[in-house]
């Protein structure tokens, strides 16, 4: 229910909207119809009443005097953000005019849809434009730059099962923070391995960065990027020879070990030394400790898939459990993105009943390609719908990016919150609502608790849900489907599966009473093993035939076509990154150092970058570059510096720091391109390449040179 104008204050239940693992529960503070608090919820098991440092002052984003409030109309030269006011009815009759001229001249696939985790609801998320577009008959769009490498790999071991519940890491006594920098990006997790520790557990950080999570561990693995894989199947190298194996878990409840015994003879720890930068002995202590201190578990970030051998490498990971019994214990196991539990009905999401046979599928991670016309269509895309994404400061090749948004034939129309990089180059904005003014039905990557929230204020001036958008949208397109006709509280009702097991005692009403419920899951799932595999076991060799090309549904608006790419080793196995000197030496000459991007502590992608408040607390962009790489190239602290390859650059100034390992250059993402130095980011220079499985973003794969730059 929408708070009331009142002069008593009002508290709603809320959640955060954020691409983040936590997705909290909030609760927002109104008075006289204004929102005037918003904080954590103190009930939450897992959040426990507090917010990130972002969230904490949603308000500011809220009613920020920089917000975009009406639908505007360019009115100057691509990219130049001059925009004049236009009404909700000019703004929707131009969108439909346009749409129905390249409809006729060259058909739907020409409109191309493009979002993302801007807004992570089952209402207004990446996936409420679906429906529209698919009955449009718009090209198919496919969105992989996230969690669809991992969640393939996952599955090829485990099935798609929620693994380790994350409140019971606080029984665990050996926990594994694998590419996973917990406290800027899974902050809510931190307190339950504190309790851990206290109760003795030892914190292992493997990151080739000494991230703040690293600091603060018993325990940090300088690994070289890319190679964790290695480092994995090197342990299980360690594991099998020294019969540290938990043979009865084996025998009972896995499949393939003879051939995965097989397989890692062929990574000992003097040849994974050499790979990884971890030295032997470490590599032998890791592998004991891991092996024999129980409950041991693994928390797996997001980076690791994000490479050219990312699949392989979460392949050889997820086995580790499976090989010393973790699974046995509570607080045991591994830990990837427990949203698979959440009885999504992805065909009342995507409605990909509407997709003709044959459409088309463009993965938007390769969307400066498909602008430019770099990767051939026919027809070409004339038509760009974005909402729910920035994808010029977020998607690879930023200037092929820019360079297709600034065609004259592009018509791009852009729902936001405010004048982002892509917005500048729209030709028609819209106004989205935030968080606290529509209703919503969260669940999360990151715990097993379903969310509702509730909209606390009426919209904004003219600001309107995604939910809504699209109703228009399909009414002037004349379409009378029935599911466009749909409530946002009916929609809540038919995006869930309300009679799954997991929601037994669960309704709307328990969630408008408290807010949140937890899934009915089990503490310890895999005992007895019960994995939702073909064969009901943790298959060190998948059963699963799969290729480079497949996708899961639902990174693919729930389409099944694809066409097939390479096979997939059954067996984990390690794969160079492509750039790299076992790869491309030549290349590597030319740029020798490695690319990371790390997460910013105030900005979420790139949210939050334009508020003031974030941007003077997050300071200045900077590159961290290890002092003797620095000292090679005759930079000092504080230089301005370029970063570059054959794609392009960006600039910052030089932090020298050893918590980089030296080879490896480091940059955040999130700051926005037009506030930059030089009008570029990090995304300037990464590639738009897959990772080996699932069509994941390989933005961990780029090389690139540093140099001064000329005063």
């Amino acid at each position: 229910m929408v708070g009331t104008v009142s002069n008593q204050p009002k508290v709603v239940y809320g959640a955060c909207p954020h691409d983040c693992p936590d997705t909290c529960s909030m609760l927002v503070t109104v008075q006289d119809g204004q929102a005037i608090k918003v904080e954590g919820n103190p009930d939450h098991p897992f959040t426990r009443g507090t917010l990130c440092g972002k969230v904490s002052d949603y308000l500011d984003r809220v009613y920020s005097e920089k917000r975009v409030l009406y639908p505007m109309r360019r009115v100057g030269a691509k990219g130049s953000g001059k925009f004049e006011r236009i009404s909700w009815d000019e703004a929707l009759d131009e969108i439909t005019t346009r749409f129905q001229q390249i409809i006729a001249e060259h058909g739907a696939e020409a409109i191309m849809p493009c979002s993302y985790l801007g807004h992570e609801g089952l209402l207004n998320g990446l996936t409420v434009g679906d429906p529209f577009f698919n009955r449009l008959g718009a090209t198919v769009t496919e969105r992989t730059m996230c969690a669809s490498c991992s969640s393939t790999a996952f599955m090829m071991t485990y099935g798609l099962t929620h693994g380790t519940d994350p409140d019971t890491f606080s029984h665990s006594q050996y926990i594994v923070l694998w590419g996973c920098n917990a406290l800027s990006t899974n902050v809510h997790l931190w307190p339950f391995i504190q309790e851990a520790r206290k109760n003795g557990a030892k914190l292992v950080s493997i990151d080739p960065v000494r991230t703040r999570t690293a600091k603060q561990s018993d325990w940090h693995l300088p690994i070289r990027p890319g190679t964790d894989g290695a480092l994995a199947l090197g342990m299980m190298h360690v594991i099998i020879n020294e019969n540290l194996t938990d043979d009865d878990y084996i025998e009972k409840y896995t499949a393939g070990f003879a051939e995965l015994k097989q397989r890692v003879q062929d990574y000992p720890p003097e040849k994974v030394a050499s790979i990884t930068g971890i030295s032997v002995e470490d590599i032998v202590t890791f592998a004991r400790e891991f092996a024999t201190t129980q409950p041991s578990v693994v928390r797996i970030g997001v980076a690791l898939e994000k490479q050219a051998g990312g699949g392989q490498g979460i392949r050889a990971i997820s086995c580790l459990p499976a090989l010393v019994g973790s699974w046995r214990h509570l607080g045991g196991g591994m830990l990837q993105a427990p949203m698979w539990p959440f009885p999504i009905r992805w065909d009342v999401v995507h409605r990909p009943h509407f997709i003709k046979p044959g459409t088309r599928v463009l993965n938007q991670w390769q969307l400066g390609r498909i602008l430019t016309g770099e990767v051939p269509l026919d027809p070409p895309v004339k038509a760009l719908f974005v909402y729910n994404c920035n994808p010029v400061t977020q998607a690879a090749e930023q200037n092929k990016i820019i360079e297709g948004l600034s065609r004259d034939d592009l018509f791009t129309v852009v729902s936001e919150h405010f004048f982002t990089d892509t917005a500048d180059y729209a030709d028609i904005v819209l106004p989205a609502t935030t968080q606290v003014e529509n209703l919503d039905l969260m669940f999360s990557w990151g715990h097993t608790y379903v969310t509702l929230n509730n909209a606390a204020i009426q919209p904004i001036a003219e600001a309107i849900p995604n939910t809504e958008l699209f109703r228009r949208l399909a009414e002037r397109m004349g379409f009378k489907d029935e599911c466009f006709q749909l409530t946002d509280e009916q929609l809540v009702m038919e995006v869930l599966d309300w009679f799954a097991p997991v929601l037994e005692g669960i309704d709307l009403e328990v969630l408008k009473s408290k807010g949140f419920a937890k899934l009915k899951i089990e503490a310890v799932p895999h005992a007895e093993g019960n994995f939702p595999t073909p064969s009901g076991k943790c298959e060190f060799l998948s059963s699963l035939e799969l290729d480079s090309s497949f996708v899961l549904p639902a990174f693919r608006q729930g389409f099944e076509e694809y066409e097939p790419g390479e096979p997939i080793d059954p067996l984990p196995t390690y794969t160079p990154q492509r750039e790299s000197v076992p790869s491309n030496p030549e290349l590597a000459s030319c740029y020798p150092l490695s690319l990371m991007s790390i997460k910013s502590h105030q900005f979420i992608n790139s949210c939050f970058a334009n508020l003031p408040k974030h941007a003077k607390l997050e300071g200045e962009s900077q590159i961290i570059i290890h002092p003797d790489d620095a000292l090679k190239r005759g930079i000092s602290k504080g230089q301005m510096v370029k970063v570059y390859n054959n794609r392009g650059a960006f600039q910052a100034p030089a932090m020298l720091s050893d918590i980089t390992r030296q080879g490896v250059v480091v940059a955040p993402m999130g700051y926005w391109r037009k506030v930059s130095h030089a009008n570029n980011t990090i995304n300037a220079a990464t590639a738009a390449t897959y990772t080996d499985m699932g069509h994941a973003a390989a933005v961990g794969d780029s090389l690139v040179e540093v140099e001064l730059v000329n005063s």
